[in-house]
């Protein structure tokens, strides 16, 4: 040291300090000892705080004796303990404090995820030195304000919207704002309405660095001409859910296929139409969705050369054509969809694609044996496939065993194909199987006993097959299993030992039991308690006999229950009534006896369809019914029902409030859940029901939520027709026929504007048809035959196309009888008084019967005055008596014949 000058010296002294210096600050950084934020930012954050509202207790670290560099979700600058950024998604609502301004050196800023119901402040516009911003999810409504533009220096903007259908969501007037952000790489706007903003296309060309886009679900409405958009940056465009028409025919997708970076490309859900592109520079694609459009062309070929695509779905458009065989170039892909298209021809060998894991091609028209397609699959496709449907093809012949060899598959649907012979003892070994359907095939035998072993199966549907025999399900439910579908076979025996001889006090995870349509018999089982899961329950048109055990009470989840079309006797069991989900029960066509009970409308209030037609039902039609507000489906007939309609069946909310103000979203989805929307996450099945309507029976499954019936026919029910009954305004079928009802029908009858079908027949009504039911444009089937209605029938396009069955046995007149009215309108022509008809029809019988007896007379005296005649008579009937004598005997000899015996 002592040959260094001063100046040196004193320069190396002060290096010297500076390292120490440093070793210093690393060491107390280190330790989080003497970083502080800023006074003047810890204050901003607390008034921050103030402002808002934590009900999750997110910001419950932000004390004021704290260190704000340590709060939850602050980050400071390491060296000067500046915040530069907040990290506070979900939970949090009110309204943003201009406070946050003094955070002068804030660069990423994610309230995502939080509630705010509020407009996004404009104030957001002053964080020049943002790189990051996102508020997605975060509850802003209204217009994003222009001031957003002024962020230079954002790299990634997140905006997306809520999907809200009740709220407004955000919206823009104008997208001109986003040119200010020329470094902006990343932007999302899903569900927000950018409907205005009609040039969109051209302020995307001014972002230069972009490389990801989301535009989901936005309104875009308008498209403007694509020559002049060049953004040669775009990796990753989501454009799906919109309305882009097409100003010039393919010019968004001409335009698309041109961007020779593309990797990510979805465009599903929108108007798309005409044929895809036979040229494209978008070969680096490894995701492509197009589903949901109106392509119909054919694959293009260079589809089939984009050899690093990973995920393909073409589903729901108008394709047409066949899949070429080069689909085996795409060795990286793991997913193709193709379902709902119109493709055709053989399905070409898919089974060398050594990573595909999903594989669609339900509901086209590919033909040809099964075999061609998937016979000999390689080992690495059997080792990677996790789902194959085929369902609502044409396909033909066996499954071979090696269907039983896939390793990893969840997922086997071949449904609504044309299989045939036994289903192979192999599929037992696919032990990762979750869910296979092979309805509505021409499968014949036995189900396998290997099925036993599928100890991971959720839903299974064999249902509409030739299948017999009942040995093999045995062990078919496991405790994973949620759906099992064996309905419309030929499945023979007893129920009781399927469900009943189990391991004691083990229940069930069962949702769905359909075994309707089979040739089961013998007594319903007595062990539902073990089954506590089942929601849907189907055994109809079996051949069961005895009562309905008590231990139904025990199904509490229960939903849908039918046992319609048996030889269940005895009466609806009281346990019943713990079913109180039950949305449908349908025990018709059975033996059930004795009264309605009054606890179904006290206890069963969430009935929508309550069918109880065709049994041995007596005793009055009990007012508690009338609790069942939701009910849609009412049918009571061919029973021995008596007394009176109750007055109080305007309580049927379901059948006498609008659609539109009774069926709001909710109920909505609970109806299509109720009755078919199995599909929810696992199961596609449909729930259905046999209504009598226009005077046939009919099966409803799709619509079912839709229908609304009232059927009390074929009973012995007197008394008038209530007028109450009239103001069901949503009836669609009304059928009172059969029965002994008197006096008039309604006036307001004609408020009934949906009545499809109305039938008031075989009753003793009188009077005249009211002329309000002329105003019921809808009727296209009425029977008020066999009455005692009187007069002309009502003027209208609709009643005067019926037939004239629909009026006869009746005093009416008029069209579309040929009886015509008198000139005052009110009666048939030569209508007379009541006692001079009668003696007419008295005078009439003496006047045959006395043309009969002289007649008889003149013949007899010819034969006795007449011997040549009386030879001749008497002749012909001993030749006739003759002749009938040996044709007896002969015919007696041959049958009593004995037969020869075999030699």
């Amino acid at each position: 040291m002592s040959g260094l000058n001063p100046s040196h010296a004193a320069l190396f002294s002060i290096f010297i300090f500076l390292i120490a210096s440093s070793f210093k600050l690393s060491y107390c950084i280190g330790n989080h000892g003497l970083v502080f934020c800023p006074r003047i930012e810890k204050q901003s954050l607390q008034n921050f705080k103030l402002s808002l509202e934590d009900p999750e207790s997110i910001l419950s670290s932000w004390e004021g004796d704290v260190n704000c560099c340590k709060w939850d979700g602050v980050v400071c600058n390491n060296l000067t303990g500046h915040v530069e950024e907040l990290h506070l998604q979900q939970g949090l609502r009110g309204k943003l404090n201009p406070s946050l301004l003094d955070l002068k050196h804030l660069r990423y800023l994610d309230l995502s995820g939080n509630q705010f119901g509020a407009t996004i402040p404009s104030f957001i516009g002053s964080f020049t030195k943002l790189e990051y911003l996102n508020f997605s999810y975060a509850g802003f409504h209204g217009r994003i304000p222009h001031d957003i533009g002024n962020l230079s220096n954002l790299h990634t903007l997140d905006l997306r919207g809520s999907l809200n259908f009740v709220s407004p969501g955000m919206v823009v007037d104008s997208l001109d704002w986003l040119s200010g952000l020329s470094q902006l790489e990343y932007l999302d706007m899903d569900n927000v309405n950018l409907k205005k903003a009609t040039n969109w296309a051209q302020v995307i060309n001014t972002l230069p660095s972009l490389v990801e886009l989301h535009f989901r679900n936005c309104s875009l409405d308008f498209m403007v001409p694509w020559n002049d958009v060049n953004v040669t940056s775009l990796k990753f465009l989501d454009l799906s859910f919109n309305s882009l028409p097409f100003a010039v025919p393919n010019s968004i997708v001409k335009w698309i296929f041109q961007q020779s970076n593309l990797v990510f490309l979805k465009l599903s859900y929108n108007r798309l139409n005409g044929p895809m592109p036979s040229h494209s520079n978008a070969t680096k694609l490894q995701h492509i969705d197009l589903s949901t459009n109106r392509f119909n062309s054919s694959i293009p070929d260079w589809l089939y050369f984009c050899k690093d695509l990973e995920f393909v779905d073409l589903s729901f458009t108008f394709l047409q054509g066949t899949i070429s065989n080069a689909i085996a170039n795409l060795t990286s892909l793991n997913t193709l969809h193709l379902q709902y298209t119109s493709l055709s021809g053989k399905i070409p060998r898919v089974t060398n694609l050594c990573k595909i894991k999903s594989l669609d091609l339900s509901f086209n028209k590919f033909k040809g044996d099964i075999s061609d397609s998937f016979g000999y699959m390689s080992d690495c496709f059997l080792e990677a496939l996790e789902s194959l449907f085929l369902k609502g093809n044409e396909l033909s012949g066996r499954l071979m065993d090696q269907f039983g060899n896939f390793k990893r598959l969840q997922s086997l649907n071949l449904a609504e194909n044309s299989l045939s012979g036994a289903i192979p003892i192999s599929l037992g070994k696919l032990f990762t199987l979750k869910n296979l359907a092979l309805n509505d095939n021409k499968f014949i035998g036995n189900l396998p006993e290997s099925f036993g072993q599928l100890f991971k199966l959720e839903n299974l549907d064999i249902s509409n097959n030739m299948l017999g025999g009942f040995s093999g399900p045995l062990h078919l439910i496991g405790d994973t299993m949620q759906v099992l579908d064996i309905s419309n076979n030929s499945l023979s025996g007893d129920l009781s030992h399927f469900l009943c001889d189990t391991m004691a006090n083990q229940t069930y995870a069962l949702t769905t039991l359909r075994l309707e349509g089979n040739q089961l018999s013998g007594e319903l089982p007595d062990c539902w308690m073990k089954w506590k899961s089942l929601e849907f329950m189907s055994l109809g048109n079996n051949n069961f006999f005895g009562i309905i055990p008590n231990s139904m009470g025990h199904l509490v989840n229960l939903r849908s229950l039918n046992l319609y079309g048996n030889r269940i006797s005895g009466q609806i069991p009281f346990s019943l009534q713990n079913c109180t989900s039950l949305v449908m029960m349908d025990l018709a066509n059975n033996d059930l006896v004795g009264n309605i009970p009054a606890w179904v409308g006290t206890s069963l209030v969430e009935l929508r369809i309550l069918i109880l037609r065709s049994n041995k039902l007596s005793g009055k039609v009990s007012s508690e019914l009338c609790n069942l507000n939701s009910l849609q489906i009412l049918d009571l007939s061919d029973n021995s029902l008596s007394g009176k309609i109750p007055r109080c069946v305007y309580n049927f909310t379901a059948m006498a409030t609008g659609r539109s103000s009774y069926l709001n979203a909710q109920h909505v989805v609970i109806f299509r859940e109720a009755y078919y929307s199995y599909s929810s996450d696992s199961w596609d099945l449909l729930e259905s029901a046999a209504v009598v309507t226009k005077g046939r029976k009919a099966q409803y499954d799709t619509i079912l939520w839709l229908v609304t019936n009232l059927d009390l026919s074929n009973n012995n029910l007197s008394g008038d027709i209530p007028k109450e009954l009239t103001s069901l305004i949503e009836l669609r079928s009304l059928n009172l026929s059969a029965n002994h009802l008197t006096g008039l029908v309604p006036d307001s009858i004609g408020d009934m504007k949906q009545l499809e079908s109305l039938d008031l027949s075989r009753n003793s009504l009188s009077g005249q048809i009211p002329t309000s039911l002329a105003l019921i444009s809808s009727l296209n089937y009425l029977n008020l035959s066999c009455n005692n209605l009187t007069g002309r029938i009502p003027t209208s396009t609709q009643l005067q196309s019926l037939n004239a069955t629909s009026f006869i046995s009746n005093n009416l007149c008029g069209l579309p009888l040929e009886i015509n009215c008198s000139s005052d309108g009110d009666e048939p022509r030569g209508h007379k008084d009541e006692n001079e008809d009668e003696s007419k029809i008295e005078w009439l019988y003496v006047v045959v019967s006395l043309g009969y007896a002289v007649g008889f007379s003149v013949v007899c005296s010819a034969l006795v005055l007449k011997k040549a005649w009386r030879e001749a008579y008497f002749g012909l009937l001993e030749s006739m008596w003759d002749k009938l004598y040996v044709y007896v005997c002969i015919k007696w000899m041959r049958l009593t014949k004995p037969s020869n015996p075999t030699s």
